[in-house]
């Protein structure tokens, strides 16, 4: 299922302000915190849904990314942030950076601003699963293009025998320790007054509630072994170190936690052909002596296909030659490298009579003579001034 463009989630045009932009997503936020709509299921997906739209809209440069290439634009890292909650962060944490802590207690936001204990929010998202990394090889021909790719990983999975609850007859209570709050707090004086400590609670692990009856499947946890397959959208471009984090891909948390993230980190493969350096790829050519006095025309590969090279009479070794726009596509920006041609002359360590005396003739037919040599070196004294 394909996302809504940002603009449309947020109820902005396209040149709205920066100040438009807070104004539309705090309205959206308030309107749809889970905590105000606890009889809405689809509540808490809108909601992280005007989160991750504000998130790259009130940043200028996911912004300019965002206008220029849609969603793909930020599904990198080193970076590129990632699918997902494009801005890398948890999305009642971003309510929380925009609203402030309102009335300034140790507590959790959500006691604040909508009046109540909001500790169960708060042990559910503790449960949150671990995140998984895996590495993914690319060739340079892959970078160029851009590539779907597969994965498959090993991951914690909700335990189908218990429906991820970790009970054996599906029933659960509240912790006599925390009272549901999946919270403790520790109270002691200090020459600045009294401090609040809030920790989750070492009962219920932050949860909340306990299973008096674990499932024997996954022994309370919830979770079991599994595997799957993800296919991953590898954008053109990439490079070594780059990252692409795939929201909820990853392990799940325990007793119906949410799951982690999979983050995804390319390399690139050496090629038998180029080396690159930036978005510009280096091929080596070696032609003959001939090939270099009289000039060839010669057909060599770039990352799309071969194309003909004119080498001009008289090139010299060493000689680049620039092929425009048959590089790497720039990440973030319109355009594309180059492909550059180092040319080299082969000498061969060995010859036969017939061409040692072809040769030894061809040399004293193309050397200088004596006056050629006297002005060239005449030329050089006179600029060290000799």
């Amino acid at each position: 299922m394909s996302k809504r463009d940002f603009y449309e989630t947020l109820g902005v045009p396209r040149d709205a302000d920066s100040d438009t932009i807070k104004k539309a997503y705090r309205k959206a936020a308030m309107k749809y915190h889970p905590d105000r709509n606890p009889d809405d299921k689809s509540a808490e997906g809108k909601f992280k849904e005007v989160g991750e739209a504000y998130s790259v809209l009130s940043d200028q440069n996911k912004r300019a990314r965002y206008d220029r290439f849609g969603h793909a634009g930020n599904q990198g890292g080193g970076g590129f942030g990632g699918f997902g909650f494009e801005g890398g962060g948890d999305p009642f944490d971003l309510f929380k950076s925009v609203f402030g802590n309102f009335g300034g207690g140790f507590g959790g936001f959500g006691d604040d601003i909508f009046g109540r204990q909001s500790g169960g929010r708060r042990s559910q998202r503790s449960r949150r699963g671990k995140d998984l990394s895996v590495n993914l090889k690319l060739t340079l021909e892959e970078v160029a293009k851009g590539v779907e790719k597969k994965v498959k990983i090993k991951y914690q999975a909700p335990c189908k025998a218990c429906s991820a609850s970790g009970s054996e007859d599906g029933k659960t209570s509240q912790c006599s320790r925390c009272h549901g709050a999946g919270e403790v707090r520790h109270i002691s004086e200090s020459l600045f007054g009294r401090v609040v400590n809030v920790s989750a609670c070492p009962g219920c692990n932050g949860e909340g509630t306990v299973v008096s009856s674990p499932c024997q499947s996954c022994r309370g946890t919830g979770l079991e072994r599994d595997e799957k397959v993800v296919p991953v959208a590898v954008p053109s471009g990439v490079s070594d170190g780059n990252y692409l984090k795939m929201r909820g891909e990853g392990n799940y948390g325990a007793r119906g936690g949410e799951a982690g993230d999979l983050v995804v980190g390319f390399q690139e493969t050496a090629h038998e052909h180029f080396s690159r350096h930036g978005d510009d790829v280096l091929y080596d050519l070696v032609i003959t002596y001939p090939q270099a006095v009289l000039g060839k025309s010669i057909e060599i590969p770039t990352l799309n296909g071969t194309v003909r090279l004119n080498i001009p009479a008289g090139t010299q070794s060493g000689k680049l030659f620039r092929l425009k726009g048959r590089g790497i596509p720039h990440i973030n920006n319109v355009g594309t490298g180059d492909q550059l041609v180092r040319i080299s002359i082969y000498v061969p360590r060995k010859v036969s009579n017939t061409a040692k005396l072809t040769l030894d003739k061809l040399d004293r037919e193309i050397s200088p003579d004596d006056k050629e040599k006297d002005s060239f070196f005449k030329k050089v004294k006179d600029a060290f001034g000799q």
